[in-house]
């Protein structure tokens, strides 16, 4: 056979080999040539591996972001109403066993986690640090990390009013929340309870179903409209129609909108002027809701006080076993593990309140609604008969003497 007069044929058997692995990947994206008889490449592209501090922050996040996890799963779960047996239970003898038993499943409890395992290694450093400096294990000109309990006597008020006053604020807000929602759904119930009063007129019974049906969703919309991750698909497929549900969730302001379906039923009722303006009137009540739960979920408690008590928290902390050291050495440690646990479970209560919708039972309150004017409406045609049967059995009943009784 032929060979080519440029090959080559080796003397000795040779090797090669190599232990260099790279550590990119180089990718050459084909172009579709512009002119024929041309393939032009992209620029090289190199994949390497994260940085070495993005790393770390990826590794130092794990904690907080599995405490925040907990934290908004805790946010999103849907609180009940308390009947009889619960108060009994909530006002037991054993309530202090239970809930110390129940610490572990505390999402307040678990959201501390961070900073009081921050605080506490912060502490343990401290703790080694003056120790190694008291055994001489460092040189001379290493100081130890001791002062003055003083600052923190004349502060320690200071930081108790900050507490208070944060979650008084936050207290504040969730009975404002809670009253503003009595509100609504008592409305809900006056205003069902006046529609189904009026006469009715030849034509106007589906138009007063359907205000009906309006009314009930008001407080579901509402619920959506505050809650985060609310379906109200889910929540009114059973209340309204498909193709009012079809326009109701496609408007960007649920509430109003079924605020609007109340008013043009109103209208196409066939009403007294008096009876309409009142009817009419009791829309205040759920704009008036609306206005409230909107003010409290888009205005917080002044944030410039929300960051001053943090930044004093995690002073007082940070300092707190330099100040104890004198004192009490190593227990410097359980101290502050003690203090950061107690001291930001009352600043983490205030936040968690700040916002009051999850904590209340929307929930619970909006099909309770649903339900009692469903029975409502149920009992209506049965307690006018009732009524209507004693007037008639009234009216048949005369004295000895013959007159009406």
């Amino acid at each position: 056979m032929n060979q080519s007069p440029y090959h080559i044929k080796p003397t000795t058997n040779t090797h090669f080999s190599s232990n260099f692995i790279p550590k990119f990947i180089i990718k050459f994206d084909p172009v579709l040539p512009s002119k024929r008889g041309t393939l032009t490449f992209k620029t090289c592209s190199f994949h390497s591996p994260n940085s070495p501090s993005e790393t770390l922050i990826s590794i130092l996040r794990i904690v907080p972001d599995w405490a925040d996890r907990v934290k908004e799963r805790g946010m999103q779960k849907n609180r009940a109403l308390y009947s009889h047996e619960k108060w009994v239970d909530h006002r037991s003898s054993l309530r202090h066993l239970r809930h110390v038993l129940s610490s572990l499943s505390s999402r307040v409890i678990l959201s501390l986690v961070p900073p009081v395992i921050a605080f506490t290694t912060f502490a343990a450093l401290i703790a080694s640090y003056n120790s190694a400096v008291l055994m001489h294990w460092l040189p001379e000109f290493f100081p130890m990390l001791r002062a003055s309990s003083l600052p923190y006597q004349l502060t320690a008020s200071a930081l108790a009013l900050l507490l208070v006053f944060r979650t008084e604020a936050s207290y504040a807000r969730f009975m404002e929340g809670k009253k503003a929602w009595t509100k609504v759904i008592s409305g809900t119930h006056d205003f069902s309870r006046q529609v189904m009063a009026v006469a009715e007129c030849p034509g106007d019974l589906h138009i007063k179903k359907a205000l009906l049906q309006y009314i009930m969703a008001f407080p579901m919309a509402l619920k959506c409209h505050v809650l985060n991750g609310s379906d109200i698909k889910r929540d009114l497929q059973h209340v309204l129609e498909v193709d009012d549900l079809a326009v109701l969730s496609n408007s960007k302001h649920r509430p109003r909108c079924i605020i609007e379906f109340i008013s043009q039923s109103l209208k196409l009722l066939k009403l007294e002027g008096s009876i309409r303006n009142v009817l009419e009137s009791k829309i205040t009540c759920f704009h008036e809701g609306i206005g409230v739960c909107e003010q409290l979920m888009g205005i917080p408690i002044p944030l410039s006080y929300t960051r001053l008590t943090s930044r004093f928290l995690v002073l007082w902390h940070l300092t707190l076993p330099i100040i104890l050291w004198d004192d009490c050495q190593w227990i410097v440690v359980p101290a502050t593990f003690i203090s950061a646990a107690t001291l930001f479970c009352i600043e983490e209560v205030g936040v968690l309140i700040e916002e009051p919708f999850p904590m209340l039972a929307l929930d619970e309150l909006c099909a309770k609604a649903h339900k009692d004017i469903q029975e409502a409406i149920a009992t209506e045609n049965l307690i006018q008969a009732q009524i209507a049967a004693k007037r008639n059995r009234r009216s048949k009943e005369h004295f000895p003497n013959g007159w009406p009784n």
